[in-house]
């Protein structure tokens, strides 16, 4: 063989490999990328990304906005997924390794389990596609991708891919006005952090009390203030919009532990049950802050419930760092705004550990109400409720209530507990001895810690 037919084959096994590249990277061989570039009609590298990127507890809203627009849009169509390695990669860029020959194939939808309410759930596409259109007919394929928390991501995503940027973006945008319009969040209680109810580590479903007023035992009047404070039709709501006054409101229930502080939160819960109410504790309030005061806004009419606040809230003169959380908490309840129907609910057991900032400054908190120790009308008051499941032989509780002098709500509940298992154990009526013998028990020398505990004298 000569030079120049050397030369000849070598170009023709050149353009040989070129034409087998070309081939492999058009992916006109995988039926993942056909079903896509025949619905776009135009070839994968030639259609740009248009994303709409979540916090990973949104996944449910978004599935349930995505799910509303092919609704109006292409009720028929059907999800497609993918199958190979996932790794970290975006849909697109398995898109692009799918282009190759190499990787990634059609294959089934991956589905998740999220919560839409306390003891609710559904399946959310955790990665699949689907072709749909704009609303002008132009074609679109959807890809959606939630986050994959067991590999530290916090992001769910939505890709939209059209021929035409703007069209993607404003199928993108109709998606999420979708979101918000089936948002699952919107009137529920939420908590983030770890809950029994669901397994779900960000943002939990809690089931919205139901207590009557009959259920909250405090001094006259104290329990009407906090009403009139935090409760409010809708008519007065726009009364106050008509006449240029906020609707924002902050209020500080304190007092020692164990009087009532939580059990009061959880009526006013029951009494709005319009409202959507993010409850805030422990590590969410280091955590959380921004995020919770985001949603509150959205989501409007909403409460915040920040318990214990004195842990993130306490004066800055005791703390070298500045305490910044304090900050945050103090920002957002600024930031906020006094037009949005948001409403603050903190309680502390230590009220003199509390910063000026946040309890003498208006706009922050407007009504601080003291939960104190059930004087004795409040103290038989409680005797009776917690003892209204069993049959109550007590026609005077003067000697009883003169006995429990200084005691908390907690410990009258727990002297009816024992009570009732006395009862249970010893037979015989639940009367005024066996309430003395169980206080006795409670009072002994080697009970002090437990008393302290369950706020006794």
């Amino acid at each position: 063989m000569n030079i120049s037919d050397a030369r000849a084959l070598a170009l023709a096994v050149q353009e040989l490999f070129e034409t087998a590249q070309h081939t492999l990277r058009d992916g006109s061989d995988s039926p993942l990328i056909q079903r896509i570039t025949t619905h776009l009609g135009c070839p994968l590298a030639e259609v740009p990304n248009v994303t709409l990127d979540l916090p990973s507890f949104e996944h449910v809203n978004l599935h349930r906005g995505v799910e509303a627009y092919l609704e109006r849009h292409s009720p028929d169509a059907a999800w497609f997924g993918i199958a190979g390695h996932r790794a970290f990669l975006s849909v697109v860029d398995m898109l692009a390794e799918a282009t190759t020959g190499r990787g990634y194939q059609l294959g089934a939808v991956d589905y998740a389990t999220v919560a839409t309410g306390p003891t609710t759930s559904t399946e959310a596409v955790q990665l699949g596609m689907v072709c749909t259109s704009a609303p002008d007919g132009t074609p679109v394929v959807l890809a959606m991708q939630g986050a994959q928390e067991m590999r530290g991501e916090e992001l769910c995503h939505l890709q939209l891919l059209s021929a035409d940027r703007a069209t993607a973006a404003t199928v993108r945008d109709e998606i999420e006005r979708l979101t918000g319009e089936y948002d699952a969040f919107r009137g529920q209680v939420l908590s983030f952090g770890v809950s029994e109810h669901r397994h779900n580590q960000l943002l939990t479903f809690l089931p919205r009390p139901s207590l009557t007023a009959s259920d909250v035992v405090l001094p006259e009047g104290v329990l009407a203030s906090i009403e009139r404070h935090v409760i409010r039709s809708a008519t007065q709501t726009e009364a106050l919009r008509a006449h240029r006054q906020h609707l924002k409101r902050g209020l500080l229930l304190y007092g020692p532990p164990g009087t009532g502080k939580t059990h009061t939160v959880r009526y006013l819960l029951s009494r709005l049950p319009e409202c959507t109410v993010f409850v805030l504790s422990g590590v969410a309030m280091f955590r959380r802050l921004r995020a919770t005061t985001a949603l509150a806004r959205r989501l409007a009419p909403s409460v915040i419930v920040v318990e214990d606040v004195d842990l993130i809230a306490q004066d800055r003169s005791r703390d070298t760092d500045g305490n910044p959380v304090l900050f945050e908490l103090l920002n957002e309840m600024d930031g906020i705004g006094s037009e949005a129907d948001v409403t603050f609910v903190l309680t502390t057991n230590r009220v003199d550990l509390m910063e000026d900032a946040l309890t003498q400054r208006p706009g922050r908190v407007d009504l601080a109400v003291e939960v104190p120790k059930p004087d004795p009308d409040c103290r038989e008051r409680l005797l009776r409720l917690y003892a209204a499941g069993t049959t109550l032989d007590l026609p005077s509780a003067d000697r009883v209530v003169a006995a429990t002098e200084g005691v908390t709500a907690s410990f009258i509940k727990e002297l009816v507990r024992r009570a009732v298992l006395h009862q249970v154990d010893n037979g015989g009526a639940l009367n005024e001895a066996v309430l003395h013998t169980v206080l006795a028990e409670l009072t002994a020398e080697h009970q002090t810690l437990t008393r302290t505990i369950l706020g006794g004298r």
